[in-house]
């Protein structure tokens, strides 16, 4: 594909995007192909959920790309009706970084999971959201390594017991969220593949957001990891563990709204009873603080036990991005000389080989 410059001026997250001329729904976002995921699998609800949610973005199809890696996740390009790639293992970032910066006319979306993003693909991950790259991520977090049949993955918590490590893991998990604030990534998000209204939530305001985008799902591995999340589908459990975030509110949570989050020692973030702490000691959520500490500790609530699991945006701040810059940069070189291919090709650095 090569740069094309249509002049017209950037729509949100996008520069070069026109909109539909008809109104989509969700079917015309389904391929030909036959979804073949285990059954009870959770990509089957995050990619209906995403089939949804394109529409609503008024753009034609083909400005649509979804490029993937390796792994379960990795089928989502063949089952939407945009154009697609399922490039290789742990790279789809590195693929989305070139085609975001040479067509600013595209809404590019990465699937990946998190064996395939966190492990072989973990320096390609946090590099594009150093950069701020204009792509949306979409890491599906199921702990477990699917595709190749349960072999834990970077997410799996200490102790548990697969086919590669039949004593249990002595690994420390990844926390994805800590992992993408720590790289200084613009957005970051949580939703669960049971969470309809949540997930499509935080597409939407991932999709409008300029710049890198992660969005952890929680999604469930029937064969291999079952019930990994169950914990918090449960509604008396999810009532005291999940913290749902809201821009502009005080983050409360729990079956009465008595639990709330307070600053805590050493700069972070404690949960505590509001009849304890009172009213005014609780944390007015705020997306939108530049300082990387704030959305970090938000993301450090919880540990691999989900006692405290936060959804929605933790962090959406504006900054400069890669792709912007490089394509200044051309423009620059090419207005401060006139392009001589000839010149470059026949200049003074050139050897002559016996």
């Amino acid at each position: 594909m090569t740069a094309i410059d249509l002049g017209i001026p950037n729509l949100g997250g996008l520069d070069l995007v026109p909109t539909t001329d008809e109104p989509q729904k969700a079917k015309d976002y389904k391929s030909d192909q036959e979804v073949r995921w285990c059954p009870g699998c959770g990509d089957y609800v995050v990619l209906n959920a995403v089939q949804s949610f394109l529409p609503t973005l008024g753009l034609k199809r083909e400005n649509i790309v979804f490029i993937s890696g390796i792994g379960c996740s990795s089928r989502f390009p063949y089952y939407l009706n945009t154009y697609g790639m399922h490039s290789i293992h742990g790279r789809a970032p590195s693929i989305a970084t070139g085609l975001a910066t040479t067509r600013p006319d595209l809404s590019v979306w990465v699937v990946t999971g998190d064996g395939d993003a966190l492990s072989i693909g973990g320096n390609h991950l946090i590099h594009a959201l150093r950069r701020n790259v204009n792509i949306k991520i979409l890491l599906f977090n199921n702990r477990i390594y699917g595709l190749t049949k349960g072999q834990y993955s970077p997410t799996s918590g200490q102790g548990m017991v697969t086919k590669s490590t039949p004593m249990g893991s002595v690994d420390t998990p990844f926390n994805p969220l800590s992992l993408a604030i720590g790289a200084e990534a613009s957005f970051v998000g949580r939703a669960m593949d049971s969470d309809r209204k949540g997930l499509t939530e935080v597409l939407q305001a991932a999709a409008q957001h300029r710049g890198s985008a992660l969005v952890e799902i929680y999604q469930n591995c029937p064969i291999f990891n079952d019930g990994a999340f169950d914990v918090l589908k449960d509604a008396d459990e999810a009532a005291t563990r999940l913290i749902p975030l809201r821009a502009g509110e005080p983050i409360r949570f729990g079956p009465n709204q008595e639990f709330g989050v307070k600053r805590g020692d050493w700069g972070g973030l404690d949960v505590a009873k509001v009849a304890d702490i009172g009213e005014d000691n609780i944390v007015v959520h705020d997306p939108s603080i530049t300082d990387t500490s704030y959305a970090f500790a938000l993301s450090r609530l919880g540990d691999q036990n989900l006692n405290h699991v936060p959804t929605g945006i933790l962090r959406q701040v504006e900054r400069p991005t890669y792709d912007d810059g490089a394509r200044a940069q051309v423009e620059e070189a090419r207005a401060a000389r006139k392009p001589d291919l000839q010149g470059l090709l026949r200049g003074k650095d050139t050897w002559t080989v016996a």
